[in-house]
């Protein structure tokens, strides 16, 4: 199964790309059906590329998560996932501000019985983070608005623990972020502005140490000193 984006993205070659996500080993029940559907073009739901998914399984298999905090839902593709290399006991808290979304996930989690251990929190990510306490999390993926990275960062920092690791999606959004913002059409300049200041930010960081990996649409991997 191998599974084409609609826009061509100039992060890596297509070729390349292609024959990566062919060596994508499916994972099995849920995740698959979710995975199937959208490559047969029957769902459009926003989730992380496969290539994504697989460096996020070695990831966490590395870290061992015991608390995952998770910024965009969505279907809770990435969120079921995750949960399969939780620490035994282990929790993922997942915020989600779309109905349509919240009753998908909702669904999904519920269909995997995995109701105890996924939480979702319905609502703002602006206004949530803030309530949550510092030092919570061992992780923290962010797959939500890319103009809003920015934005949540300094709340991810607070929020991680030493030790721990903010994953980022999206980052290079499709490979615009590397061009000038007057090559961008203006309707994307915002995004790309800060997206652009949240890369530089992470990476010029005195409380993290990161790096940006031209993977899926680009993954921002950032460890807290």
């Amino acid at each position: 199964m191998i599974r084409k984006d609609k826009l061509m993205s100039e992060i890596n070659y297509d070729y390349i790309v292609q024959y990566i996500r062919a060596l994508h080993n499916p994972p099995e029940g849920l995740l698959h059906d979710i995975e199937v559907a959208i490559a047969n073009g029957e769902e459009t739901w926003p989730i992380i590329k496969p290539e994504v998914a697989d460096f996020m399984r070695v990831l966490l298999t590395m870290q061992k998560p015991k608390e995952i905090l998770e910024i965009g839902t969505a279907v809770a593709y990435s969120a079921m996932l995750m949960s399969e290399h939780l620490e035994e006991g282990g929790h993922i808290t997942t915020i989600e501000r779309f109905p349509y979304m919240l009753g998908v996930a909702r669904k999904n989690i519920k269909q995997a019985g995995l109701e105890e251990v996924i939480q979702i929190i319905e609502g703002d990510a602006a206004d949530i983070l803030k309530t949550l306490p510092s030092g919570q999390y061992d992780v923290i993926f962010m797959d939500c608005a890319k103009g809003q990275y920015i934005n949540f960062l300094p709340d991810c920092i607070r929020l991680l623990r030493k030790g721990g690791l903010l994953i980022t999606d999206n980052v290079l959004h499709k490979g615009t972020v590397a061009k000038s913002r007057y090559l961008i059409d203006r309707r994307q300049r915002t995004t790309h502005m800060r997206l652009r200041d949240f890369l530089w930010t992470i990476t010029h960081s005195g409380e993290l140490t990161s790096s940006v990996l031209p993977v899926g649409d680009g993954i921002a991997l950032s460890y807290k000193k």
